[in-house]
C-alpha cells in the first residue's frame, strides 16, 4: 500500500507541467518609446498566455540603445532568462557611436514587428506627389529640407537612400533632426521644413484630418488601409522598415537558445500578441532562425553603406 501511495505521488509529480522560465527584458530606452512599448507588450503577453511566469522589464536608456546593449552583453552572458529588445535604430547607433559592442555580441532570436516610413508635406504644400518632391530634390538638394528623428536613425537613413536612388549626392541632403516626434510634427505643420519623414503612426491622425498630405510609404507593396503609393511606385527602388527585434544573451548553449526561440515563437503566434499588433498598429514581421540572421547581416551592411554615403560614418 505504501509503495502504491509513493508511486501515485511520483506519477502525479511527473504529470505536472514544467515551470516556465522567468525572464528579465532590457528595454534600452526611456519608458514610453517604441522599444519600451515592445518590451512591455512582450511582458504582458508572455504572462497572460502562460508562456512564462514573472517577466520583468528594465529600462537602460542612452546612445540609441548602445548603452543598454553593452550592459546586457557584459552582465548577462550565459543567462538564458535575459532578453533585450532592439531594432533598426540600434544598427545605425552602433555605427555612428562607434560602439565597441555590436549585435554580434548577443544572440539575435527574432524580428517581431516593423513600421514603414511615411513621407508627408503640409496640406498647402505645392508638392502634390512623391514625384514632385523627387524633382525638387534633384533640382536643388539643399533647398529641400527634411524633418525627422535623430541623425543616423531610420528617418535619416531613408532620406539618404531616396537621394541615392534619385541620383542625388547623399551628402547634399538637408536633413534636420528633431529630438522628439512632437517637435518634428510642429515643424512640419508649420512649414518650417519641406517634408517630414517618420513612422506612419506618427502622422496618421494629421493625415486623416487633412492637415498633412501623405506622399508615399516605404513598404515594398501598398499598405492595407493606408491611402498612399509606395516610394517604389515613384520610380525609386527604396524599401525601408523600422523593425524591432528581441535578442538573448551571449554564450548560450544550443539547448538554451532553442528554448528561448521556442518561447518567442509561441509569443509571436499567440492570440494575445496578434491582438497587441492590431491595437498598436504594428506590422507582423516575425522572422526567426537563420533567415533572420541573414536578413540582419544584410541590414547591417546596407546601413553602413548609406551612413558612409551620408557622411555620418567614415
Amino acid at each position: 500500500m505504501k509503495q502504491f501511495f509513493l508511486a501515485s505521488i511520483l506519477a502525479g509529480a511527473l504529470a505536472l507541467p514544467a515551470v516556465a522560465a522567468d525572464y528579465t527584458i532590457i528595454a534600452p530606452a526611456n519608458p514610453g518609446g517604441g522599444w519600451d512599448q515592445t518590451a512591455r507588450s512582450i511582458q504582458s503577453v508572455m504572462q497572460s498566455e502562460g508562456i512564462s511566469g514573472n517577466v520583468q522589464v528594465q529600462n537602460v536608456p542612452g546612445a540609441g540603445g548602445t548603452i543598454g546593449l553593452a550592459q546586457f552583453a557584459s552582465q548577462s552572458a550565459g543567462n538564458a532568462n535575459a532578453l533585450i529588445v532592439g531594432g533598426y535604430v540600434m544598427v545605425g547607433a552602433i555605427l555612428t557611436n562607434k560602439s565597441p559592442v555590436t549585435l554580434n555580441d548577443v544572440t539575435p532570436i527574432a524580428r517581431l514587428t516593423g513600421e514603414y516610413e511615411a513621407i508627408v508635406v503640409p496640406a498647402d504644400s505645392p508638392l502634390k506627389t512623391m514625384g514632385d518632391l523627387v524633382e525638387a530634390l534633384k533640382k536643388d538638394p539643399g533647398a529641400v529640407s527634411w524633418g525627422g528623428g535623430s541623425a543616423g536613425g531610420t528617418d535619416h537613413i531613408a532620406v539618404g537612400l531616396i537621394a541615392k536612388a534619385a541620383g542625388v549626392d547623399p551628402t547634399k541632403i538637408n536633413y534636420i533632426a528633431f529630438s522628439g516626434g512632437g517637435e518634428a510634427l510642429a515643424a512640419i505643420l508649420g512649414s518650417q521644413v519641406t517634408a517630414g519623414i517618420s513612422g506612419y503612426g506618427e502622422f496618421e491622425s494629421q493625415v486623416k484630418s487633412g492637415t498633412l498630405r501623405l506622399l508615399a510609404v516605404s513598404s515594398a507593396e501598398r499598405i492595407a488601409g493606408v491611402d498612399a503609393p509606395t516610394i517604389k511606385e515613384s520610380g525609386l527602388d527604396v524599401v525601408v522598415q523600422n523593425w524591432r527585434m528581441v535578442a538573448a544573451a551571449p554564450g548560450l548553449t544550443d539547448e538554451q537558445k532553442a528554448a528561448v526561440s521556442a518561447d518567442i515563437e509561441k509569443l509571436a503566434k499567440s492570440a494575445g500578441w496578434q491582438e497587441t499588433l492590431k491595437t498598436k498598429g504594428w506590422q507582423d514581421t516575425y522572422l526567426a532562425g537563420d533567415a533572420f540572421k541573414e536578413q540582419l547581416a544584410k541590414d547591417v551592411s546596407a546601413t553602413e553603406t548609406v551612413l558612409k554615403d551620408i557622411g555620418l560614418v567614415q
